[in-house]
């Protein structure tokens, strides 16, 4: 077997492969809209090529239909399983990574206009209010209880984050950063 480096969406593409079977890159595309793709966002081109660079690395094997749209099934070999099972027992040494471009506009807001930050604050505010009321109900649907699904359990981390986000946005649109400072001091 070649020698491969693997990215974290080679592991996204071998995780989901495990998770749900053989699968189409069109089938990886969907599994991840309903499920990482909440959490971790790369373009989604990688998943038609990454499966193939992944079975020349004899991670996969794929399956080409002979008629019809030819389409290509991937299936997740022996030595996929045993890097992918590498790789989750591996303790993590990187750090949380937040990319959000309202983070980055109000790291700037000092060259902007004054009531830009009123305005990106508001809308910040109804857009993790948007994402808590879709979480909440995920969890409506699938159940409280992380442990009876361990997919879950990332869904709890995602409500911890927005919850927390809100927090911030309804603290500064209200001038009361302070407040929430000490808030936080408290509850440590």
């Amino acid at each position: 077997m070649p020698a491969v480096r693997l990215s974290p969406t080679s592991y996204v593409v071998l995780g989901m492969i495990a998770l749900r079977g053989p699968s189409t890159p069109y089938d990886l595309k969907r599994a991840v809209g309903h499920s990482v793709g909440y959490f971790w966002h790369f373009p989604h081109a990688q998943l038609y090529s990454e499966p193939e660079r992944l079975t020349a690395a004899g991670l996969l094997t794929c399956e080409t239909e002979t008629e019809g749209r030819r389409r290509k099934t991937y299936s997740i070999t022996p030595a996929g399983t045993e890097a992918l099972q590498s790789w989750i027992a591996e303790p993590s040494d990187s750090h949380f990574q937040i990319r959000d471009p309202a983070e980055l506009k109000l790291f700037f807001n000092e060259v902007g206009a004054p009531d830009d930050v009123a305005r990106l604050a508001k809308g910040q505010i109804e857009r993790h209010e948007e994402r808590i009321a879709l979480y909440e109900s995920m969890v409506a649907r699938f159940g409280p209880e992380p442990a009876d699904n361990p997919r879950l359990i990332t869904l709890e981390l995602g409500l911890e984050v927005e919850y927390a986000t809100l927090r911030f946005w309804r603290a500064l649109a209200a001038g009361d950063l302070a407040g929430l400072r000490r808030r936080r001091g408290e509850s440590a």
